[in-house]
């Protein structure tokens, strides 16, 4: 009878964990988003649960604070919806009423009139670009319009959005207790102390993460608006939150709103659709080298090759919300995957202890991976040290 070895066998069983993993997050894929959601909101309003736990008093229970967040959540966004809602609506369906038409000049070739009124332009090249335009026409309406119904069945199931909230609630309200109870399963100090710093990192991640999102967005949209209106952009408020929406989702999502803009400022018959491309082009530039670097934790940066195919991956598992979470899945596995090589690397406690007294004698401590002795901090009453 053949018998494996136990290094055989430890691989092959951890080969089948990840293996029975890797199946489970696919099939609850749909699930899993719904939580990453209500993550994301919770992140959102957790300053402000902060604010008013404080400002009720100690005594206060967090489910309260929680509520009354909620409430001013609902008003504030019920009295700016009243103000703002009715010209979104009117720019909303002005700019339907004009799809038809804008089909028809990509099927006919008449953008290319659009793209290129330049005098002298050309009447033979103008015409073999209006035969290469009228050639893909139907490709280009036919993908558009994939493109269109993908979003409205993605949109058709997003009555799970009632349940963000609600998710986010008891996210809020037991998320330190859960931690904290999972803390106090693990015996040993050591995993202690790594199950700590790893749920401490994780969650310093997230919360910059959000934070960044949500300043680019808000400066998204106000530039955006300010200086469609001062040019006479067409549609300016939708296009503004467009722009500003699609900021949510890592590198593709700024490319589609700079090309919708685009899009609809030229089938729209503004003057100037170039300088308008070069704006989104040189605002984009800001975005990502001036705003990103000062409002993005260091934690979070990534390769761009990563981060490019994390967010290609992530739409081809789960369409546009796996885009979304792709960029901080991304992040927090790096962040776990240094936790454990450091853990990994760490001398055995009993080096650490000589290293602690040689170090408390005065005696020098050799410096470089796994020759620290802070691997593992002291414990006080059982919790790690802040």
């Amino acid at each position: 009878m053949f018998l494996l070895d136990a290094r055989t066998a430890r691989a092959t069983w951890t080969v089948l964990v990840f293996a029975v993993g890797i199946a489970l997050v696919w099939l609850l894929r749909d699930v899993l988003l719904l939580f990453a959601f209500s993550l994301f909101f919770a992140y959102l309003i957790f300053p402000l649960v902060r604010v008013v736990e404080r400002g009720l008093g100690p005594a206060s229970r967090r489910a309260l604070a929680i509520g009354v967040v909620y409430l001013v959540l609902l008003v504030g966004l019920g009295t700016a919806a009243a103000s703002i809602v009715p010209r979104l609506t009117r720019e909303v369906a002005g700019l339907a009423q004009r799809l038809p038409e804008m089909s028809q000049q990509i099927e006919s070739g008449q953008i290319v009139g659009h793209m290129f009124p330049v005098p002298g332009w050309g009447d033979e090249r103008g015409r073999q670009l209006e035969r290469l335009v009228r050639l893909h026409a139907p490709q280009i309406v036919g993908y558009a319009q994939q493109a269109a119904a993908g979003l409205l069945r993605w949109l058709s199931g997003a009555w799970v959005i009632v349940l963000i909230p609600v998710f986010a609630f008891f996210i809020l309200r037991d998320a330190e207790r859960a931690a904290g109870g999972i803390e106090a399963l693990i015996e040993n100090p050591a995993h202690r102390r790594l199950w700590y710093d790893i749920a401490d990192d994780v969650n310093r991640l997230f919360g910059e993460y959000v934070r960044a999102l949500i300043i680019l967005s808000v400066i998204t949209f106000v530039v955006w608006s300010l200086l469609f209106f001062l040019t006479g952009v067409p549609y300016a408020l939708v296009l503004a939150a467009i722009g500003g929406g699609l900021e949510f989702i890592p590198v593709l999502g700024p490319l589609t709103g700079g090309v919708i803009v685009v899009s609809v400022a030229l089938f729209s018959g503004y003057p100037h659709p170039w300088l308008l491309a070069v704006f989104i082009l040189g605002w984009r530039l800001v975005q990502d080298y001036v705003t990103s670097p000062s409002v993005m934790a260091r934690g979070i940066e990534l390769h761009p090759a990563l981060v490019i195919f994390g967010v290609i991956a992530a739409g081809e598992i789960a369409g546009p919300a796996g885009m979304f979470v792709s960029v901080p899945v991304i992040a927090a596995l790096r962040v776990v995957w240094r936790r454990l090589r450091a853990f990994r690397q760490a001398p055995p406690p009993a080096d650490r202890h000589r290293l602690a007294a040689e170090e408390s004698a005065g005696a020098p401590v050799p410096d470089g991976p796994g020759s620290g002795g802070h691997a593992v901090p002291p414990l006080r009453g059982g919790r790690p040290a802040p």
